[in-house]
């Protein structure tokens, strides 16, 4: 009986070898290999005397990379070869897109990508004139861009370079004259059909710390099983991470927290003994008890709040069908939230002035929301653990780790908000009433756009403070609070939230004789919030409270 292979054929002598090259002497096939060299070389161990015909096994799945690779083809000569190496082939065996893509060549890398740049219409970066580095940006539709980076052979061949690379998924390549023929020398198509994550070589995490948090990455995102000693290897590397820049560590810190499983990432971390190293303060965490509703210390409490997070955002999206509800708890955030799918699918999608998303700030937020915690533990006479002001201190913490992890100003403001005011909608639906103007105002007025990141986090962490025993009533409340404050950002936003002007500074001191100072700011700041609040609705109502207010207080306004 014949029977399918992995790669889609059936099995017979050449396709145990799809994917593959292979060396034959006389109809036989006498050595085999990644690269054609490394095939002609098995056949010459045993046949030295005699000269191989080397051949390339095809998959029944052809390499799709990217349409711009056959133009690339057409421009470069085909007697110095360019090889496409790295994500962008694996990608394309694992039929995911491809938006980047990495070439190597035997020098000239720089040359190679200005005559590129010129030819398709990109701009062209020297991103390292010593190394010979290179990139060509390519404009895409609809605002988005094609890169390509070019860089010299990181050794004497192309299996040299191949070799240097982090894992064995990454170390593969195609020459863009001959798309169709994959260049394997280290085994990692087999690898990436077989789901196991294998470091290059030895020290490929010595040379590279960093590379353990993407090992951590690909095993998350692919599904992949890491190879006993590769762990090990990455386990003994995890003192070097301190060496790594924290720009570069930044961008794999978020890159994990946005991946479709963040609180794995972060216990794969711990596994490996890397928390110490990369988020120090978490480790205080372990071992916080909590009182009830808690059910999980803080420790495993911030991490299921990642998990929970997760839920919620899935079930928010666009895409999302509300028949596929996990739970009914998640069901009730789907048909009461819904109709924001859209606006909060834009929101998500903020990008600051670093191309760095929101989601992965969101998530950052989420994990130390309760870090905290303690450094603020009290126990009162009944036995109750409190943690009193918990998240004004988290709120510090947060900063000075945003700080280390180089995030720009506005970055470090927003986990800042997060952090400082995630309790706030959990306390807003404790009063069992929904908030009122002035609360909502008031809320958005301290929160800004992180209003929306906290009321999204804010459902993850009472699913996960409570589990299973989660009251129906208290979450049904707590969802419909939610509710309301994003039906005033987005739809009440100029009634509630940011109502017109309608006296300025230099209206108060002209009809009220005042001086220039801080009281302006403080009588303009409640005139807002009773606008808010509907009190005030035209220019005589607001010049009467400011009469109000200096006459009350004496001058002694407060904000």
């Amino acid at each position: 009986m014949v029977e399918p292979n992995q790669f889609g054929g059936q099995y017979n002598e050449r396709s145990l070898y799809a994917g593959r090259w292979i060396a034959c002497i006389g109809g036989r096939i006498v050595g085999q290999g990644g690269t054609p060299k490394q095939a002609f070389q098995a056949a010459q161990a045993s046949r030295f005397k005699e000269i191989p015909q080397v051949s390339y096994v095809s998959t029944t799945l052809p390499i799709h990379i990217h349409p711009i690779l056959e133009r690339v083809a057409a421009i470069l000569p085909q007697d110095r070869p360019v090889y496409v190496v790295g994500g962008a082939v694996r990608n394309a065996l694992l039929r995911l897109p491809v938006v980047e893509l990495d070439f190597t060549l035997r020098g000239k890398a720089i040359k190679t990508a200005r005559k590129l740049a010129d030819t398709l219409d990109g701009a062209f970066y020297a991103l390292d004139k010593e190394r010979d580095y290179g990139r060509v940006i390519i404009p895409q539709s609809e605002g988005c861009h094609l890169v390509l980076d070019f860089a010299p052979f990181q050794g004497a061949t192309l299996e040299e370079d191949l070799k240097s690379r982090d894992f064995t998924i990454n170390a593969l390549a195609v020459e863009i004259h001959r798309p169709q023929e994959l260049l394997d020398p280290w085994g990692g198509a087999a690898d990436l059909y077989s789901k196991r994550l294998h470091a290059c070589s030895p020290l490929a995490f010595i040379s590279d710390p960093v590379r353990i948090l993407r090992g951590i990455r690909f095993s998350i995102l692919f599904d992949m099983r890491t190879d006993p000693d590769t762990q090990e290897r990455m386990r003994a590397a995890v003192s070097l991470l301190p060496e790594v820049s924290a720009e570069r560590l930044r961008d794999e810190l978020l890159h994990l927290l946005e991946s479709p499983k963040p609180a794995t990432a972060i216990r794969i971390l711990d596994y490996l003994e890397a928390i110490p190293y990369v988020l120090p303060e978490l480790s205080a965490m372990k071992g916080v008890d909590q009182s009830p509703p808690h059910i999980l210390d803080v420790w495993n409490h911030s991490l299921d709040v990642l998990t929970r997070l997760h839920q919620v955002l899935d079930v928010l999206k666009p895409t999302y069908n509300p028949q596929d509800s996990a739970s009914l708890f998640l069901g009730v955030i789907s048909h009461r939230l819904g109709r924001y799918r859209e606006q909060i699918d834009i929101h998500l999608n903020t990008r600051f002035i670093p191309p760095r998303s929101l989601v992965s700030l969101v998530f950052l937020s989420a994990l130390y929301h309760d870090i905290g915690k303690p450094h603020t533990k009290q126990i009162d006479q009944e036995g109750q653990i409190r943690f009193i002001k918990h998240e004004e201190v988290g709120a510090d913490l947060v900063v000075k780790r945003g700080q280390a992890l180089q995030l720009s100003n506005s970055e470090i403001k927003r986990t800042r908000v997060i952090v400082l005011n995630h309790m706030r909608p959990l306390w807003l639906s404790q009063s069992g009433k929904l908030p009122s103007r002035r609360a909502i105002y008031r809320f958005f007025r301290d929160t800004g756009p992180g209003g929306v990141d906290i009321c999204l986090l804010s459902l993850a962490d009472t699913l996960a403070t409570y589990g299973p025993t989660l009251p129906p009533d208290i979450w049904a409340h707590q969802v419909d609070v939610v509710r309301y404050l994003l039906e005033a950002w987005w739809e009440k936003k100029e009634e509630v939230i940011s109502p017109p002007t309608l006296i300025d500074g230099n209206d108060l001191m002209e009809e009220l004789g005042l001086k220039p100072g801080p009281i302006i700011g403080q009588i303009l700041r409640n005139i807002q919030e009773a606008q808010a609040t509907g009190k005030v609705t035209n220019q005589r109502q607001a010049l009467e409270l400011a009469s109000e207010i200096i006459n009350d207080s004496n001058g002694d306004v407060e904000p």
